[in-house]
């Protein structure tokens, strides 16, 4: 038993590691294009980073804008402000969106007010170079850009388009809060207040579910189905079982509340897979729950019918876990280290199972060969003492 829970060390430090990890997301990402740059910045808010390479001598950066979870009928863009604020007026913008007829329309937009929607315009300082691309629900601008300082001001946007035109973003959340300073030669950046609360509530969120969908959950199957052979464990498995699940449940529904409030802070953003899954999960968890309340005892007729239920529940909400821990990977976008390391317990989990299959089968088998041959020599004894014998 020992054996099995070596994984929970693991992942606590696992834990502890992702929570007080910079995650540094941009530096994991490579270009399909085959572009590279020398710097990168994971942006707190819009699911958005920016990569460049600074060139001094000339005062001119190649740029790539990255925005991630992005749909055919949003638009993005990356401004500067060459005055004192990082605000919308006066805000010089790269713009894409996907047109109509399939084409990825990239362009600059000089904002001269809040009325002023996005339109092509020239802007203060040269731009070249402009293209963009979609790729799996993910926009990258590229463009060489004259900076007016090595310090600038920047924001970043998103919001929907309709009739092949960008419409106003939201005015709230983290749209406000899409703004900050950027020094291009050292990389140092600011950005306004509370913008990083949105990617701590993320990786809360990506924690909390790994570890009680991802992790617990197979732990205390594999704590129902194998611990139960050995005599000794009765019924000390059970109440270790429905201790490690009932946590699970408990920290997975708070996961999947923090992922609710991050869908709706993101107007236009939607993960379709991986939502329907944690819903599916949350509903097939809760029904688990309930279960337990009306689970027959052994000798109910009906026991062997919720026996049935259970397990096939159990195992499929295990499946869907995982596969949706790691639509979440994709989703969070965190450093490859982390799901190597989330791979890592599973793969461990599984080699255990795997191994106290075996011996499961092996414990199972001795038990009906013993029952057999008690049973074969019962008989014998039997034959012999009243039959053989009757006149004795």
């Amino acid at each position: 038993m020992a054996t099995t829970f070596k994984p929970v060390l693991l992942l606590f430090v696992l834990i502890s590691l992702f929570l007080s990890s910079s995650a540094q997301t941009c530096s994991s990402y490579t270009f399909s294009s085959g572009k590279s740059f020398s710097k990168c910045s994971d942006l707190p808010v819009l699911n958005s980073y920016l990569y460049w390479t600074y060139y001094p001598s000339t005062g001119t950066a190649d740029i790539a804008y990255r925005h991630t979870g992005v749909s055919s009928s949003r638009w993005v863009a990356w401004a500067i402000n060459p005055g004192s604020k990082a605000q919308m007026v006066g805000a010089q913008a790269l713009v894409a969106y996907k047109h109509s007829n399939g084409s990825i329309l990239a362009y600059t937009s000089s904002i001269s007010s809040y009325e002023t929607t996005l339109q092509q315009s020239s802007l203060s300082f040269s731009v070249s170079n402009i293209s963009a691309e979609l790729v799996s629900n993910v926009m990258i601008i590229y463009a060489t850009v004259k900076l007016p300082s090595t310090t600038v001001n920047h924001l970043w946007q998103d919001g929907p388009v309709s009739g092949n035109s960008p419409t106003s973003h939201q005015t709230s959340g983290n749209n406000l809060a899409s703004a900050g300073s950027m020094n291009f030669l050292s990389g140092a950046t600011t950005a306004t207040s509370g913008g990083t609360s949105r990617t701590k509530r993320k990786n809360v969120h990506g924690v909390l579910n790994a570890v009680s969908w991802g992790i617990l959950l197979p732990i205390g199957a594999m704590i129902a189905r194998y611990l139960k052979v050995f005599k000794a464990a009765d019924p000390a498995w059970f109440y270790l079982h429905l201790t490690c699940q009932t946590s699970a449940y408990v920290i997975g529904v708070a996961g999947w509340a923090t992922g609710l409030k991050l869908g709706s802070e993101s107007s236009g953003v939607q993960y379709d897979a991986h939502r329907n899954i944690g819903i599916t999960l949350f509903v097939l968890g809760t029904l688990q729950v309930f279960a337990l309340l009306l689970r027959p005892k052994k000798e109910h007729k009906f026991r062997l019918y919720w026996n049935i239920y259970h397990h096939s529940v159990g195992y499929c909400v295990i499946i869907l876990s995982i596969v949706n821990i790691y639509k979440g990977f994709d989703i969070l976008d965190p450093e490859k280290k982390w799901k190597k390391a989330y791979t890592g317990i599973i793969v461990i989990l599984g080699i255990i199972a795997l191994i106290l299959e075996v011996i499961t089968w092996v414990i199972v088998l001795k038990r009906k060969r013993s029952r057999s041959t008690e049973k074969s020599h019962h008989g014998v004894n039997g034959v012999n003492g009243y039959g053989a014998t009757p006149g004795v």
